[in-house]
């Protein structure tokens, strides 16, 4: 019988922002490894016309792009099925978080470097912070812009190393200012918005919290058996854990919540579980709906258990799913505002939550986007 590849091993260059080095730390190391004889491959490189970056792919194999038809012109993107043909031992792939066009293997370029890892070819990646899914919000109310092009957690909690190429914001804007970045024309507009001193400083708190989470999640993690020892492993029954259920709406605002559930699960190592809960009879309709396709999408990138029920009070279903589930903390939005006449006649959900499950924790999120602005 033929044994399958082994899986590649990934390593991922994280930063806060564009320009930090993260492409030049890549290909630094790239070139490291190719002079201790490994056959070392670009498999994308985005230098953004950086002479400094370009000078150091200079000598290591790149692996020509493939050119697409998108509407009515051409783009150029990663040739995957030359690269697996290649079959190098490593290679480099810049962009993680890119979004393909239509008619390749995969919508994303994290996908495709899956594929690769598959092959048995280990992997060196670049991405920065912003671009992970659960940060989303976090960095729209930080910067004001939001990023349309994110990555799954999962694709960086699985990564065999998580390199930080870090730079304070200062130095940053001094690379920006000399045109180590951005054109000319286009300095002062970022200068502007997205690299102001106060984001960039977020931003790397951000980055630099999210590799101490890696840290501290990886050193927590037990390794599992050798290669030999998983033929015969049993696994052994699991201590009771954490498990974290997300009270979700179909409004955009849920997608707030999931993000922040997801952080808080991660934190906590904990499953998470998210509940809908729809009106008695409207199931069947609500399945058409692009509101729960935009919630399920977003479960899956997250890696939750979406769970929509139907049912007259949202407190018994969400007590009843919690007992099921073994629920340990829940989590929910802030209830809608209630008139006098509600607030005599029916307790509010939390209090309903707290008296249905008395041992279970709960949190309500905060929307941060609703805090008054700080005076001068």
């Amino acid at each position: 019988m033929t044994e399958s590849p082994r899986r590649g091993s990934h390593r991922v260059f994280l930063g806060m922002a564009a320009g930090v080095g993260k492409t030049y730390r890549m290909l630094q190391e790239g070139q490291a490894e190719a002079d201790r004889g490994r056959d070392v491959v670009i498999g994308y490189l985005e230098s953004h016309g950086r002479a400094e970056t370009d000078a150091q792919a200079f000598g290591l194999e790149i692996v020509p792009r493939r050119r697409v038809p998108y509407r009515e012109t051409t783009v150029e993107e990663m040739a995957l099925p030359e690269l697996l043909a290649r079959a190098p031992e490593l290679c480099l792939i810049d962009e993680l978080a890119h979004t393909n066009a239509v008619g390749v293997e995969h919508p994303k370029r994290w996908q495709d470097v899956e594929d690769v890892l598959s092959a048995g070819i280990d992997v060196f990646s670049t991405v920065n912070v912003q671009h992970l899914e659960s940060l989303n919000d976090q960095v729209a109310d930080l910067t004001s812009t939001r990023v349309r092009e994110t990555i799954p957690d999962t694709v960086l909690n699985s990564a065999d190393e998580v390199v930080l190429v870090d730079l304070t914001p200062r130095a940053l804007i001094e690379r920006l200012k000399a045109g180590k970045i951005y054109r000319p024309d286009r300095i002062e507009a970022a200068l502007n918005n997205f690299f102001k001193a106060e984001n960039l400083a977020a931003l790397r708190e951000v980055a630099l919290r999210q590799v101490a989470e890696e840290v501290e999640a990886k050193r927590l993690t037990p390794a599992g058996p050798s290669r030999a020892e998983r033929l015969t492993y049993t696994a052994a029954p699991q201590a009771v854990g954490e498990r974290l259920l997300a009270l979700v709406k179909l409004t955009p605002t849920s997608q707030r919540i999931m993000r922040r559930a997801y952080r808080s699960s991660q934190r906590l190592s904990a499953e998470l579980d998210l509940l809908h809960v729809a009106k008695p009879g409207t199931l069947t309709a609500l399945e058409q709906q692009p509101d729960l396709a935009a919630i399920r999408r977003l479960a899956s990138v997250l890696g939750a258990h979406l769970i929509v029920e139907e049912g007259d009070s949202i407190a018994d279903v969400a007590a009843r799913v919690a007992r099921d589930r073994g629920t340990t903390y829940i989590l929910m939005g802030r209830p809608n505002p209630r008139g006098p006449l509600q607030r005599l006649s029916k307790p509010a959900l939390p209090y309903e939550l707290l008296r249905e499950l008395p041992g279970v924790d709960l949190r309500i999120v905060a929307d941060r986007t609703q805090l008054p602005p700080v005076s001068p």
